[in-house]
């Protein structure tokens, strides 16, 4: 490996580098799967279900098991290296949140278990309960708090840890425009003052467009295209990324 590899390596918020990942039942999730997500950067990855999305957010988050030097967080090895662990917040699709512990005593745990002193944890989970307007909602349990409110507490719970990237899987599936734009503006807040990496999955072509500064295609494991939206409508002389992404899956 030169010197140059290296630096890319280590610079690199995400980097997977060929990864295969076939399931008991003969299932190809991931099929030679490689891609770069810089530092600071806001990614989304587009793909119909059963492409590999979720796969590969279990093997970056250590949930599904992977090949050793494969998936490097920071530099970090994901498969062997704990450290990796403490970088990756993970927001998943279904909300499951334990609805024996208020919202504050949710996200203090939750910093807790990823090594936070008591009092730190609980000076955090007050601090992400202000920033995402939860405030007045501390003491209460999620399953008594609307849709919405329970969408910005499983980010919140994600992000107490304070890692380095955050993964969304479909953070507004099933929800009504009035919350997708809420939060929309709350993602767009943390990545644009804490420059958080985010990597963002979601079926929303317009979603996609309007938060992500580069977007990969991914079919049957492996991508598809990437690039910004424009260089992505351009390549496939679309007047929209959904035209372009239609294009890209039927090709």
């Amino acid at each position: 490996m030169t010197a140059n590899a290296s630096v890319d390596r280590a610079s690199a918020a995400l980097r997977v580098e060929r990864l295969t990942k076939v399931y008991a039942d003969g299932t190809r999730a991931l099929d030679e799967f490689g891609l770069r997500i810089p530092s600071g950067c806001f990614f989304g990855l587009l793909g119909p279900n059963g492409a590999g999305k979720t796969t590969l957010i279990g093997a970056v988050a250590g949930l599904v098991r992977a090949p050793a030097g494969r998936i490097l967080v920071f530099g970090h090895d994901a498969v062997i290296d704990v450290a990796s662990r403490l970088l990756v917040g993970v927001a998943p699709q279904d909300v499951h949140l334990d609805r024996f512990l208020s919202a504050r005593e949710l996200l203090a745990y939750h910093g807790r278990y990823f090594g936070l002193p008591k009092l730190e944890a609980t000076q955090r989970a007050d601090e992400l309960l202000d920033v995402f307007d939860l405030t007045a909602k501390a003491k209460t349990n999620p399953h008594r708090l609307s849709g919405g409110m329970r969408r910005r507490l499983l980010i919140a719970r994600a992000l107490v840890h304070r890692p380095r990237l955050l993964i969304l899987d479909e953070p507004t599936a099933g929800v009504d425009l009035e919350l997708r734009y809420e939060l929309w503006r709350y993602l767009r807040r943390l990545h644009g003052e804490q420059g958080l990496t985010v990597l963002l999955t979601t079926p929303d072509l317009e979603e996609a467009e309007t938060l992500c500064e580069r977007v990969a295609f991914i079919r049957a494991g492996r991508i598809a295209a990437e690039g910004t939206p424009a260089e992505l409508t351009e390549r496939f002389a679309a007047s929209r990324l959904e035209d372009a992404y239609v294009q890209a899956m039927h090709t």
